[in-house]
């Protein structure tokens, strides 16, 4: 038997469907995890399809553990899933982060991450009750700090950082006041 994230919520935008992780994103989710495009997430071309899983498993498990994670962001058209978004809090993590990775190559560049981050936030403050949120972004990830920028973000230079050797800038998010009501 398999087990079913069924207390989560799906979230809705005009072009996608957020719903929880399952078993039958590992095919999607492969590509991106081994691939370059993934190396400021934790992947990269080193790794393999076992690294891929267990990336799987830790969103699964975040839900279970926190009763909030990321969500798989598939195009509502097609059921496809292109990437991963929401909230996140891992237990090393001093302040609750929205993350994001689009994972298909041919969604990138299309607005589908911001419509996406847009959405979560809104949820992790409407719904959570968050008063702020975070994103740890690697320094040299332009694609995800110019993101940061559109979605109103400012760098906070006196947050704490995760303990990783990766060269992570925090950008915060606006509080839920300044988001006009969402």
């Amino acid at each position: 038997m398999i087990a079913h994230l069924t207390d989560t919520p799906v979230l809705r935008t005009e072009r996608l469907v957020l719903r929880a992780p399952k078993a039958s994103d590992f095919d999607a989710l492969v590509p991106f995890i081994t691939s370059d495009r993934a190396r400021f997430v934790g992947g990269g071309a080193d790794k393999t399809l076992g690294d891929a899983w267990r990336i799987l498993a830790i969103f699964a498990g975040h839900w279970h553990l926190r009763g909030f994670g990321l969500f798989v962001a598939e195009d509502a058209r097609t059921g496809t899933p292109i990437g991963s978004v929401g909230p996140w809090y891992p237990g090393d993590w001093p302040e609750h982060e929205l993350g994001w990775t689009i994972w298909a190559p041919e969604a990138e560049g299309k607005g589908c991450a911001f419509e996406a981050v847009m959405r979560v936030r809104a949820h992790a403050y409407d719904d959570l009750g968050w008063q702020t949120a975070v994103s740890y972004i690697d320094e040299r990830n332009d694609r995800s700090l110019a993101l940061a920028r559109r979605l109103g973000c400012t760098r906070d230079l006196d947050a704490t950082r995760p303990d990783r050797d990766e060269p992570l800038q925090v950008w915060r998010h606006p509080a839920p006041a300044e988001e006009g009501g969402q």
